[in-house]
């Protein structure tokens, strides 16, 4: 799967570009099945930074009960996120990662449990502490995107460690897009939450087995 995309989207003042993602996901599943392929292509015509969110809130959303599901999103996410660090002007995924299909009722009825959280982004990214939002901070994001997406099909059988590393990548992704430090501050807490979990699951084993 080949795509042109710019570097960045512009964040439109009357925010909106959550809900507008989910739309067109929405328009997406409108067969009985769906490949993440047309998922992704339900977006193609913006930049990289909405394709990364697409993985990031199917792997938020309910869907990510599915086994396998988040090993997918999360490699989905490490492949965009890696090509945004090198700097790339054309995304591309394979076709082996992009062709499984999912039940589409399934994505709608996720995509439906999602949408508050859609609005609350929207509301929210104002652009806290913009200034903060430089190049190297932004690439510092970038890097912490693919570290989330290479972290979740290490940890798929932590509970809930990759929605939390979903929701991490798409609060970095959404302080991109917003130019917005304080989302970013958000999305590196859950992060160091969810990369934590498995050592508390391994001390607390180890204590009741001592």
């Amino acid at each position: 799967m080949t795509m042109d995309a710019d570097e960045f989207m512009e964040y439109e003042e009357g925010g909106g570009a959550m809900e507008e993602l989910l739309g067109k996901l929405r328009e997406a599943a409108s067969a009985e099945t769906v490949s993440f392929q047309r998922i992704l292509q339900a977006v193609e015509d913006t930049s990289f930074l909405p394709v990364l969110m697409v993985p990031a809130l199917l792997v938020v959303s309910p869907l990510s009960g599915i086994p396998l599901f988040s090993s997918i999103c999360g490699l989905i996410i490490a492949f965009v996120a890696g090509q945004m660090v090198f700097g790339r002007h054309h995304l591309w995924l394979p076709e082996a990662m992009t062709g499984k299909e999912i039940r589409a009722r399934r994505l709608r009825d996720g995509l439906d449990r999602i949408a508050g959280l859609a609005r609350w982004l929207d509301r929210n990214a104002t652009g806290h502490g913009s200034w903060a939002m430089r190049r190297p901070v932004r690439k510092g994001c970038e890097l912490a995107c693919m570290t989330c997406g290479l972290a979740m099909p290490l940890l798929e059988i932590v509970p809930f460690s990759s929605s939390i590393l979903g929701l991490a990548v798409l609060l970095f992704s959404v302080a991109m897009l917003a130019r917005d430090a304080l989302f970013m501050a958000m999305g590196a807490l859950l992060m160091l939450t969810a990369l934590s979990l498995p050592f508390y699951a391994i001390n607390a084993v180890a204590a009741v087995m001592l």
